[in-house]
């Protein structure tokens, strides 16, 4: 079925869960059919809802789709009880950068000069990409955040990750409709020079004087994804970018392993086999 976020029953029997609550679970896709069904969840959140730009192709198959979806690994949060059949309510994107190398390298590298983040990552540690994020309108609650962090916690400790990172966005394609935004970020939460990444098309992100804006109200107006990326020690590169196929304002965010703190990681590692 064209744009179909149901999966089969046995082809999830077939493969383990990370980790369940309720008829909720939460896995890393090992089929066609699951990542096809992430991609159509995707095209009603990006295209459908944001207002995207899809291809031709995308628009017939209503599927998200690039050519990175073959070599990333896909997350998944299943929703068991949904019109009586599985279905795909949540999703992620995760490249590895050994993966990265071997193929085309990471698709933030299309926006951002990766090279600083590259470096520190020679030293010693894997990088993830992290991308794609999107949950069903419906499901936009704790247990579904949750439970996608709990994945991503379980594979930063399979792979010996050092640094996530990605592009998160806000909505539209007019930088200065996010000028208060923006300046808290660059101000508040700006990456050290060694893992600072830049804008290859360079926005200026500190558009407002640190001293002329509510720091308090500028955070409480960024999307939850950026909320949640800052809660666990995210920090941004240098300049926004704007993503006129995807209707966004782009910035980018790494987040440092060890800066996510070891209470945080327990919550969400512990009991993985429960």
């Amino acid at each position: 079925m064209l744009g179909s976020t149901a999966v089969s029953a046995h082809v999830l029997a077939a493969a383990p869960f990370i980790h369940r609550a309720g008829q909720l679970d939460v896995r890393v896709a090992t089929s066609e059919e699951e990542i096809a069904a992430a991609q159509a969840l995707r095209y009603r959140i990006f295209y459908d809802e944001m207002g995207a730009e899809p291809t031709p192709a995308m628009a017939r198959a209503r599927r998200d789709i690039d050519d990175y979806d073959s070599v990333c690994d896909h997350l998944l949060v299943i929703d068991h009880g949904l019109d009586g059949k599985p279905h795909v309510v949540g999703t992620y994107r995760m490249l590895r950068q050994v993966v990265a190398a071997m193929h085309r390298g990471f698709y933030s590298a299309g926006e951002y000069d990766l090279t600083p983040l590259l470096k520190t990552s020679a030293e010693g540690g894997q990088l993830l990409e992290l991308g794609r994020s999107c949950v069903a309108p419906e499901y936009r609650n704790n247990a579904t955040i949750s439970l996608l962090w709990r994945g991503i916690a379980s594979y930063l400790q399979t792979h010996g990750i050092s640094h996530m990172f990605g592009c998160a966005s806000l909505h539209g394609t007019e930088p200065a409709a996010h000028a208060v935004e923006l300046s808290y970020l660059y101000h508040h939460h700006l990456a050290p020079p060694e893992l600072r990444a830049r804008a290859l098309d360079h926005v200026p992100m500190d558009r407002i004087p640190a001293d002329r804006y509510d720091p308090r109200a500028a955070s409480r107006a960024l999307p939850p994804l950026v909320k949640g990326y800052l809660r666990v020690g995210a920090m941004v590169g240098d300049g926004a970018f704007v993503d006129r196929q995807f209707n966004t304002v782009d910035v980018f965010v790494v987040m440092p392993v060890e800066r996510i703190t070891r209470r945080y990681l327990d919550r969400f590692t512990a009991n993985d086999a429960d």
